[in-house]
């Protein structure tokens, strides 16, 4: 892929298929991100395997507070602490406020709860306790992990009917992370009252994915799907993802 805003042909047809999804990756793009250098097999694996063609284009955070006006999807990618928070609350508001499929996976889940606690929520001093240690017990909405979950591997249980088990296939599923900040259980209720449904938890109960049943396709996860088998195939939410992606393309 290209730099910022480099946009990547996954189609072959430099992007004049009518059906070709727009999709904004944001994420302060690094080689050193793991998954970051998975998504350009994943793309291709989206549009050899499942025919779902997207132009991916990435998005710097300090750059993601322009708005996704354009954009046929949102995928908040892993690499916090992010150089804007602003910028990516921002781009999850625009997404969730405006109907474009959202996914967020592992920073990108836990400022997906960050910016529904303030904007939703009311919550206006919510913190994230990595980006600003200084950040209130009782303000935090994101606090460390009490164990680290990074290189950690564990089954996650979902709710069954949700989104994400529909997409899945199954009530559990293997999962990989790389993170150590996770949703600060204090707040979960008031997310709870105002919309959002938690439908993963580890075997301890812990809170694994999140996800908004009014909107068209939001969806989070603390773990990462991108870094799924070989990168060879596309894991079943990413695919889910540019379905939705080239739906909304099609009525754009």
């Amino acid at each position: 892929m290209n730099d910022t805003h480099g946009k990547t042909d996954t189609n072959g047809t430099n992007g004049t298929s009518h059906h070709t999804a727009r999709i904004a990756l944001i994420a302060d793009r690094s080689d050193a991100v793991r998954s970051h250098a998975r998504v350009p097999g994943l793309l291709e694996a989206l549009r050899l395997r499942e025919g779902l063609d997207l132009d991916a284009y990435w998005i710097p955070t300090e750059e993601a507070g322009e708005g996704m006006d354009g954009f046929d999807a949102v995928w908040v990618l892993p690499g916090s602490p992010y150089r804007s928070e602003g910028g990516v609350l921002t781009a999850i508001q625009d997404a969730r406020e405006n109907g474009i499929p959202f996914l967020g996976t592992c920073g990108g889940f836990q400022h997906a709860l960050l910016e529904f606690a303030r904007t939703v929520c009311g919550l206006d001093r919510a913190g994230h306790a990595e980006n600003d240690p200084g950040t209130a017990d009782e303000d935090a909405v994101v606090v460390p992990l009490a164990c680290s979950l990074v290189g950690h591997e564990g089954t996650v249980r979902v709710t069954p009917g949700s989104r994400a088990a529909r997409l899945l296939g199954t009530d559990r599923t293997v999962a990989r992370y790389h993170c150590n900040y996770g949703p600060n259980p204090h707040h979960l209720d008031l997310l709870r009252a105002h919309g959002m449904t938690f439908t993963g938890t580890d075997e301890s109960g812990d809170i694994r994915i999140a996800e908004l049943a009014s909107h068209p396709f939001f969806l989070a996860t603390l773990f990462q799907p991108e870094l799924d088998g070989d990168g060879t195939r596309a894991h079943p939410l990413i695919t889910g993802l540019a379905a939705a992606a080239v739906d909304h393309a099609r009525t754009r």
